[in-house]
């Protein structure tokens, strides 16, 4: 693997560890402030348990492979921006620049993914001739 890949996957890496911890961070500011509507704590407690969920998807794909981890980060994914957009209709959209907020969330989820599938894939690569065991002198297999 060379070094810009190296280089790419950690940012990737690292970028979805940011969103995913803003996910959270936003979410518990929601759901401590006063006043905030039912609706809205849904929506926090969702959004805690995708930026949670992302971060536990990225570490396991991080140290192991699995295809499982493309299919949950889909899900919760999913999950996570079915109900956003039930918030943001719920509360009603009174401006056009909501949806390319909402837009730029789906961004977000779609590069969270393009993460974890990058990594996963990394760690499903075929063995390159440099990384394969070296056959014992006098050996004719």
């Amino acid at each position: 693997m060379s070094k810009a890949n190296t280089i790419f996957e950690k940012g990737l890496a690292l970028f979805s560890a940011l969103t995913s911890f803003i996910f959270v961070y936003y979410a518990l500011a929601l759901l401590n402030a006063s006043g905030v509507p039912q609706w809205d704590r849904v929506f926090g407690y969702v959004a805690i348990g995708y930026g949670l969920g992302n971060i536990y998807i990225l570490s396991a794909v991080w140290r192991q492979s699995g295809g499982w981890a493309l299919w949950a980060n889909k899900l919760i994914a999913l999950c996570f921006y079915g109900v956003f957009l039930l918030d943001l209709f719920q509360t009603g959209v009174k401006s056009n620049l909501e949806y390319v907020g909402a837009l730029g969330v789906a961004g977000a989820l779609w590069l969270n993914w393009y993460a974890v599938k990058t990594l996963a894939g990394r760690r499903q690569e075929p063995a390159t001739e440099d990384r394969q065991p070296k056959k014992p002198k006098g050996s004719r297999h």
